[in-house]
């Protein structure tokens, strides 16, 4: 499955190679927010961070400290925004919802794939897409379940990363970037009858930008995830936000903050607190990943 950006804005990510046999892994440093905003009274918002990989841990051993190891590979890393819609709180039990029914498919996957090669990464990509359909549909069920929650939706924008391969998959118009090199480059298309328009009637495109044309649990729209897949690189930052922050701070301001060299954490705050300062008209979340390549020795080599 291919990305999903035009040609001037598409960075050089798929045709980076893995990282050579022995190279040390990328180890990743993690920040999230959320805000309700100064206008909305509950915050519909919601994200996950997950660490996922393949361990044993030694209860009793007779064997000398170190003979037995009990991580295999570096860790990967999942990250998961949501932005729910729906009268009074049926919008913030929408993202819950998501978001719990996305952590609990993949727990009952019977084997993970920890491999970083194309073949799986596509496995990773297909099976990623079922869960989408999986997780509209929980939503939709409990939707279904209580007259209140009847009309209510959400967004879901994910990202995985096994060392140093990609995968990004969204539903609706919360956003996936990545920041290399002093660029930030968008990584998902707003699935909204706005960017539909956008190039052939902008005054309609501004009025729809936050009509979605496919949305989580919701009947009658679709829930199939554009899905892409990349390589990162050392210093490269990933963000993953929902409207509330690109409606309110501009790509250059966003840029110049994941351009610092702050802490994930502290780059999440100046997001949020700039959407803030532009009024924070919705609930805003962000989620920011850095990417560092080790300097110690190589972790083992297997995924």
């Amino acid at each position: 499955m291919t990305g999903n950006l035009s040609a001037d804005t598409k960075p050089d990510l798929r045709d980076l190679p893995p990282g050579a046999a022995g190279s040390p892994p990328l180890e990743v440093e993690v920040g999230g927010r959320t805000h309700p905003g100064l206008v909305r009274p509950n915050n519909e918002d919601n994200f996950h961070v997950v660490r996922f990989g393949r361990y044993l841990r030694t209860v009793l051993s007779s064997l000398p400290a170190g003979h037995a190891p009990e991580e295999d590979a570096p860790p990967g890393y999942g990250f998961a925004v949501a932005d729910g819609m729906g009268g009074h709180a049926a919008g913030e039990v929408a993202s819950r919802a998501a978001l719990a029914a996305l952590v609990e498919v993949t727990l009952q996957t019977p084997d993970w794939i920890l491999g970083r090669d194309d073949e799986l990464l596509a496995q990773v990509a297909e099976r990623t897409a079922r869960r989408f359909q999986q997780v509209s549909a929980a939503v939709r069920d409990q939707a279904q379940s209580q007259p209140g929650l009847r009309d209510m939706g959400t967004t879901l924008a994910l990202a995985l990363n096994l060392s140093d391969a990609l995968v990004v998959a969204h539903v609706g118009d919360s956003r996936v970037y990545l920041f290399r090199d002093g660029r930030l480059h968008p990584l998902t298309r707003d699935h909204t009858f706005g960017q539909l328009l956008a190039d052939r009637d902008p005054v309609a495109a501004a009025r729809l930008r936050h009509v979605l044309t496919r949305c989580i649990g919701v009947t009658g729209t679709g829930c199939e995830p554009d899905i892409a897949r990349y390589r990162l690189a050392d210093g490269d930052r990933l963000l993953l936000c929902t409207d509330g922050l690109t409606d309110m701070v501009d790509d250059a301001s966003i840029a110049r903050e994941l351009g610092r060299g702050t802490s994930s954490d502290e780059v999440c705050r100046a997001l949020v607190d700039l959407a803030l300062g532009g009024g924070g008209r919705d609930n805003v979340t962000v989620v920011v990943a850095t990417y560092r390549r080790s300097e110690g020795p190589a972790a083992g080599t297997r995924c």
